[in-house]
């Protein structure tokens, strides 16, 4: 059975979803453990408020096209985010580390929002294609600004770290 378009990309839509409650459950914990690093901790909790907006604009396409979001890959991905939430903690140097995965986490957003935004072109939703466009411009800010900070978040790691009785890690 051949599937259509449309159909990809309703599917796509309903991943898109399930990837923006999975990135708000990674930024909400990543957040609430940062307490030494003021500017990172700063970007993050706008970021999350971004994520909201961007599950709303979501929403908004998925009932103009009739389709429901996916309960099961939205659970799923709240279950992958915990994971890597609770695997962070774990570990030692979990804010350089948690910066570098969530460059990485954006650029597949970016990666993501692309393919979305020239599928919605290709079946000639351009009212879809202009929303996911709005998206993609604060997926790439946020990679930016992750990227351009991670130098300053690593030497304020390896300082702390440095220092005797300090916590470093968060």
């Amino acid at each position: 059975m051949s599937t259509s378009a449309n159909d990809n990309l309703n599917d796509w839509l309903r991943d898109a979803h399930a990837m923006e409650q999975q990135a708000e459950t990674m930024l909400k914990a990543q957040a609430e453990r940062l307490e030494h690093y003021p500017d990172l901790r700063a970007r993050i909790v706008q970021h999350i408020e971004e994520t909201r907006g961007q599950q709303s604009i979501l929403d908004e396409i998925l009932a103009r096209r009739g389709v429901s979001n996916s309960v099961l890959k939205d659970l799923g991905g709240k279950l992958a985010a915990f994971g890597q939430g609770v695997g962070g903690m774990m570990t030692s140097d979990e804010v350089v580390k948690g910066a570098m995965a969530g460059y990485v986490f954006e650029n597949l957003e970016i990666a993501s929002y692309t393919s979305l935004i020239a599928a919605a072109k290709a079946v000639g939703d351009s009212a879809t294609a202009a929303s996911l466009e709005q998206i993609l411009v604060q997926e790439k800010a946020m990679a930016a600004w992750l990227l351009e900070h991670l130098p300053q978040v690593t030497q304020a790691f390896l300082a702390r770290s440095a220092t005797p009785g300090v916590e470093a890690k968060v």
